[in-house]
């Protein structure tokens, strides 16, 4: 956390030169100084990256030591802001004449000064551990913790059908070299099933020769070509690697078809050499491999096989066998033992972990025991199951690494919100500045790399393929609280068993707290009283489930936390006390209650990039009265209401960053607030009769959407009807920003015919009509449209005739029809779309779903014909007989 706290406090000071400069006047040379100083502490801590530091003596202490003198200088300048933003308040006559504030201005000169030494001598002091371990750079330490076994032929559980789909796959296919790749997340049991494949009679029965190669995350190039080249000749002495390379392909070419297993890979680069030592035939040679990084394997095959959790059953099968061995299970633990199974989650390391625990244990009450400390197992009862997680997680970044641990900060189990996580992160910190990309940009790279290294897991996607929610696994969870513990990342207040008492961490530099709802009043009563925490900069209070209770004591907030920047109380009602307002550091600020209106006050904060609001009658437009278009840092607004915007004054020569407005009333569309929001991507409108009158207006209303020229996302949503009245839509293609991405309308009752003006919106592609959007019998898709629609969402609609073609959607990849329970036919002509890939009915027409079928079975056999990509057809309820 060092790199991660110079890192921010550097970014948050040259901010406030660039945005503030005014609010460090008497101090500015001070902090420029220290921003030198720290920018070389930077640079020592990039070399110091590529330490060892479980072998290098002393090194982790002396990243705390550095980490904790930035966290000095941060409160340090934050106390003074604090006092600087309440100066600045001041009547300006006063202010040359506030004594007891230009003191302060002193003292806190003479505090950066001192903290510039004590940086300078930690530099000094740590030089010489630098030079002296800089030989030692991150080769990664050879020496890999010992594997967890479970391969035993007899512990094999679960994994028949996924050997089944990799044998085929080995033995099928054309006559090319191919590539299969096992992907699956630390502990899943990538190398078992692979030895399983490897040792399958029709495997050996199949291929000449199969050769087995451990890789690892050490690999030598060289050592890998002579473990294959050994299996042909024990002459390997003196050989370049070019020489062994045509020597192998010289007996590869002698024999039949051959299969070379690379178990363990980490490096894209092993598949350029090992493909070399394959002679051009039409035998159709075969490379399986096993690697827990994606993008590793997707460089040997993009179609790589992704390794399932096992289910609770076959969970517990493999416990039991783990445990009992060929002895059998007394009934009396099968309920204790299934529960146990059951929160491994599917993973097969977790299970032999749990199961090591568990021998021994011949009663109930002792499994019962080990079920209620599932997490402490997990980790503490062998430390190989850490180190297996940790050869993963030294590899990240160090942001990421911060990025990876937080995810522990949510309940265990809990979908984490994509969209949350990633504006949690920029606000703590972890997200460093890239000139190329916008910050919530290199966030989902920086998640979508965690996926991809199969360290997070990715629990639901958006139609167009985008994580929606994520989690990581128990074990990995385990794994991240330990770690977060040792680097002081966060602590979680916890209430002892059967006690009142709380359970706190000491540490002197917590600068993050997490709490469950369920204890946050007894937190509230007995810190109140205490003095302030001034180190805490977030408190977020995490519950899988919405509370609604209120507590008087979140008035008190303020006292105990007067630092704090993420504030998140979501499952909570809220209520503010006006000293509230003098959190002037809040970056990020999610809550709930009884509201109707943004008060004035929250202008205030200056520093505020997201701001949640959850009320409690979601249907009543919430008034914003705050200024929001001065706060210059505020990027995101998300309320469940429809919100009415303050009118924007005067144009000013800083630009407004609002990225995200969820949703807004639609009498806040107005020219002079989109021209002021021009940076915004993301556009939710919601109203009643509004709405129709937004839509139907040719001048104003929609029209004035073509100021926002980023724009990515819109959806409009209605709550009202609008009974007899026929709304015809204005030429869109000249309205919407060429930007647009993604349109989603709902409630809205447009006549089909009206289609045809979407289909002109060039780059659209993703189109979602939900809860009669459009209303109608009959829909005839007309020619010359929706050229790059990509995703199609039809959702509870009158239709019941559809006429359309491949030419109509020529880019289609995916198609869902839910609720469409008077649809009588789907276009058979759909099925002439090379690269639909998806269609998912549910409760339609038994009809529909026929023709849905048929359009299965066509593009199967345009499949076998290598004409067409894979298709999937998901129907709900299955084979349904509905309508």
């Amino acid at each position: 956390m060092a790199e991660v706290a110079v890192n921010y406090l550097v970014e948050k000071l040259l901010e406030l030169g660039r945005e503030n400069v005014e609010l460090i006047a008497g101090v500015q040379d001070d902090v420029n100084g220290l921003i030198a100083d720290l920018r070389v502490l930077k640079a020592f801590l990039k070399d110091a990256s590529l330490i060892d530091r479980d072998t290098a003596q002393g090194f982790k202490q002396s990243l705390k030591e550095i980490r904790n003198v930035v966290y000095k200088a941060e409160d340090s300048v934050d106390k003074f802001l604090v006092e600087a933003k309440q100066h600045q308040e001041v009547h300006p006559a006063a202010k040359w004449i506030d004594v007891p504030y230009w003191i302060k201005v002193r003292n806190v000169a003479q505090e950066i000064q001192s903290i510039r030494v004590t940086v300078k001598d930690l530099q000094v002091k740590y030089k010489h551990l630098l030079e002296a371990t800089q030989l030692n750079t991150i080769s990664r330490t050879t020496s890999q913790p010992r594997q967890l076994t479970l391969s035993d032929e007899d512990d094999v559980v679960g994994f028949e059908e996924e050997a089944n789909t990799v044998i085929n796959r080995l033995i099928g296919g054309s006559k090319n070299l191919e590539a299969v790749p096992i992907v699956g997340m630390p502990g899943l049991g990538k190398s078992t099933l692979a030895r399983k494949v490897y040792k399958d009679s029709k495997i050996t029965f199949e291929f000449f020769c199969c050769i087995w190669v451990n890789v690892s995350r050490e690999y030598n190039k060289t050592e890998v070509l002579l473990s294959i080249l050994k299996h042909f000749t024990k002459q390997l002495d003196n050989k370049s690697d070019d020489q062994i390379t045509e020597e192998i392909r010289t007996f590869l070419g002698r024999g039949g078809r051959s299969l070379i297993v690379l178990d363990d890979v980490w490096d894209r680069e092993v598949m350029n050499f090992v493909e070399k030592i394959f002679p051009k035939s039409d035998k159709g040679h075969r490379i399986m491999m096993t690697s827990r990084e994606d993008n590793v394997a997707s460089a040997f095959n993009e179609n790589i096989h992704r390794l399932n959790f096992l289910s609770p059953e076959n969970s517990w099968l493999l416990l039991k066998k783990k445990v009992f061995r060929k002895e059998s299970c007394s009934s009396d633990l099968e309920e204790p033992g299934f529960n146990i199974a059951r929160k491994c989650s599917g993973l097969p390391l977790s299970i032999v972990v749990i199961a090591g625990a568990l021998l021994g244990c011949k009663t109930k009450r002792e499994w019962e025991h080990v079920d209620r400390n599932m997490g402490e197992h997990l980790i503490n009862s062998n430390d190989s199951c850490l180190g297996f997680v940790k050869m993963s997680y030294d590899l990240l970044p160090y942001d990421a690494k911060a990025c990876f641990l937080y995810c522990a900060t949510f309940p265990r189990g809990f979908d984490i919100p994509t969209w949350k996580l990633i504006r949690l992160w920029i606000a703590e910190g972890f997200i460093p500045f890239d000139k190329n990309l916008t910050v919530e940009e290199k966030a989902e790279d920086y998640l979508n790399d965690l996926t991809k290294k199969n360290l997070v897991m990715v629990m639901s996607s958006t139609s167009d393929g985008q994580i929606k929610t994520c989690r990581i696994h128990d074990m990995l969870y385990e794994f991240c609280k330990r770690e977060a513990s040792e680097e002081d990342l966060y602590q979680e207040i916890r209430q002892a068993p059967g006690q009142t008492a709380l359970v706190m961490q000491d540490s002197d530099f917590c600068r993050r707290v997490c709490i469950n709802s369920s204890i946050l009043r007894n937190f509230l009563s007995t810190f109140s009283k205490k003095p302030p925490m001034e180190l805490v900069r977030s408190f977020v209070c995490f519950t899988s489930e919405q509370t609604g209770k209120s507590d008087e004591h979140l008035k008190t907030l303020h006292k105990i936390f007067p630092l704090i920047k993420v504030l998140d109380v979501e499952s909570l009602k809220f209520t503010f006390s006006k000293d509230f307002y003098r959190l002037v550091h809040l970056r990020y600020i999610s809550y709930s209650g009884d509201f109707k209106a943004l008060p004035e006050p929250f202008s205030k904060f200056w520093n505020l990039e997201t701001l949640i609001i959850n009320t409690t009658t979601p249907e009543t437009t919430l008034e914003i009265k705050a200024n929001i278009w001065s706060m210059l840092r505020l990027r995101h607004l998300h309320t469940n209401a429809p919100a009415k915007l303050p009118l924007p004054g005067p144009p000013t020569d800083k630009e407004c960053c609002i990225q995200t407005l969820s949703t807004i009333a639609p009498q806040s569309c107005t020219k002079k607030i989109f021209s002021r929001a021009r940076a915004l991507r993301k556009l939710g409108i919601r109203g009643s009769t509004a709405v129709a009158d937004l839509l139907a207006s040719s001048a104003g209303g929609l029209s004035d959407l073509a100021e926002l020229k980023r724009l990515e996302n819109l959806k409009i949503t209605s709550d009202g009807q609008y009974t007899g009245r026929v709304i015809t839509l204005p030429k869109l293609v000249f309205i919407l920003p060429k930007t647009l991405r993604k349109l989603t309308f709902s409630g809205t009752s447009l006549e089909w015919s009206e289609m045809s003006k979407l289909g002109q919106l060039e780059s659209l592609e993703v189109l979602k009509l939900k809860e009669n959007a459009f209303k109608g019998e009959f829909w005839e898709t007309e020619l010359g449209g929706f050229s790059s629609l990509l995703v199609l969402w039809i959702e509870r609609t009158d239709l019941k005739t559809w006429r359309a073609s491949n030419r109509n959607f020529p880019c289609l990849k995916k198609l869902f029809l839910i609720s469409c329970d008077q649809l009588e036919e789907i276009p058979q002509g759909l099925a002439d779309i090379p690269d639909l890939q998806e269609m998912k009915l549910e409760n339609t027409h038994k009809v529909a779903v026929k023709g849905a079928r048929a359009i299965e079975k066509k593009k199967k056999e345009l499949k076998k014909l290598e004409s067409s990509i894979g298709f999937k057809l998901t129907v709900f309820p299955p084979d349904s007989d509905m309508c």
